[in-house]
Parts: C-alpha cells; structure tokens; sequence
C-alpha cells in the first residue's frame, strides 16, 4: 500500500524539509498551503507523484474537501503532518483580537479540523500517524509571544488527548516542539545574541526538525510524545 502523507503547512520551513526527506523516502505527498503557487513550486521540486493544494485550515468544509481531492488524487491518507503556522509577537497588551484569533485559528483550530478529517479516514483503515508541529514556548512560554504560546500549549493538550482517543485503533498522534530554526518565521531575529542562550551554540535547520518528524511517524510504539528539538534551550529556560 502506498505511503500518502498530507502536510499542512508544507511549502516552506520545517513542512517544505518534511517533504523533501518523505519524497526521498518513497511517500506520495500532497502539499498543502494558503498560497498554491507557492505549494506547486515546492512540488516541482518533489519529482513525481505529488500534487500541490491550497486550504485555509480554519475552515472545515475547506479541509474535508482538501482530503477529498488528496484520496481522488493520491489515495487513502496514512499520515498528517501539520505544519502550518502564523506568529504576532507582542505585549498582550498590545495584541488586538484580530491577532490573537487569527493565531489561534490556524496554530490550533487549524490542526483540530485537519486532525478530525485525517481521523475519520484513518479510522477506515485501522490506523494511521499524525505528527503536530508545536514550539518549545509552548511549553516554556517566552515574553512577548503570551497568545502564540497559548496556542501550542493547547496543541500539546490536544494531542495528547487525541493520541489516547484513538490508540487503540491503532493511529498514532505525537508533537514536535522546535526552539529557534532557520525559517522565515525567525529570519527577524536577532541570532548572535539568541545563540548564546542555546546550550549547542547555534539556531537548528529545518531538516533537523524533519528527521524527528519523520522518525515519529514511523516509529510504531510511540504516541502522546513531545519531543523537543531545540539544542538544549530547554535547559535553561
């Protein structure tokens, strides 16, 4: 049977390198973005057998049809990776709503609604693996980030719940936790004065994180993990 794997969130960063290390390892991938542009482009460098969708991941009826399309396409989807995210540092107080909803719905919402479709369809075929992309905030919590920690705290909730929900029909469910990696998403930052907080010395890659994404998926005795992958920030935060 063939491996087909969704990945939210896979055009670009940590997604993009999760593509590139599962099409190496044989998987028929389905790239999932806002901008389908930007997700055909990712595809073309794939090779064959992928196709490329667009999705706004906080409206369900746009996620069951993007599952429609990837089984029209691809087949059965065996795995999810949720990678998509949006983050608006600053102060709460200086946060307005628009901001903290728009983070919510897509760092949480958004992978509840891909979760509850990819579910369905596992349930089917008696199992299946799903891997979140959460953030070492998310556990640690960092000034300046309080609604975007929230929403992967709530990640970690989630899924952990999930992963006891559906256990024993055999689907898996574990989250990756990153600190600061090489994406657009910290292109902003200030990495001479951060990397000396990190214990390895250095920000991580994308095709770091991939590898530990990718070793979840098909690790067949683990489900409810966190596992961190930040060069020992944890230690000291």
């Amino acid at each position: 049977m063939a491996k087909v794997c969704a990945i939210f969130g896979g055009s670009r960063g940590i997604g993009k390198a999760v593509a590139q290390l599962l099409a190496w390892k044989g998987y028929r991938l389905a790239i999932i973005a806002r901008n389908l542009e930007v997700a055909q482009t990712t595809v073309n460098h794939l090779g064959a057998g992928h196709m490329a969708l667009s999705c706004d991941v906080a409206m369900e009826q746009d996620v069951q049809n993007t599952f429609e399309e990837v089984e029209k396409n691809l087949g059965h989807v065996n795995y999810l990776v949720n990678a998509a995210g949006v983050n608006r540092d600053g102060l709460l107080l200086r946060t307005t709503s628009e901001d903290m909803v728009s983070q919510i719905n897509t760092n949480l919402l958004g992978t509840m609604l891909t979760c509850k479709a990819a579910v369905r369809r596992m349930l089917q075929q008696q199992g299946g693996a799903i891997v979140n992309i959460g953030s070492i905030v998310g556990l640690k919590g960092n000034s300046g980030q309080s609604v975007y920690s929230a929403s992967k705290a709530g990640l970690v909730g989630f899924s952990r719940s999930l992963a006891k929900e559906v256990a024993r029909k055999k689907i898996r469910v574990n989250v990756v936790a990153p600190g600061f990696v090489h994406t657009e998403m910290t292109a902003h930052l200030k990495e001479d004065q951060l990397k000396k907080t990190i214990p390895l010395g250095r920000f991580g890659e994308p095709d770091e994180v991939a590898q530990a994404v990718v070793f979840l998926l098909e690790s067949p005795y683990i489900t409810g993990h966190i596992l961190v992958v930040d060069g020992g920030l944890q230690l000291l935060i």
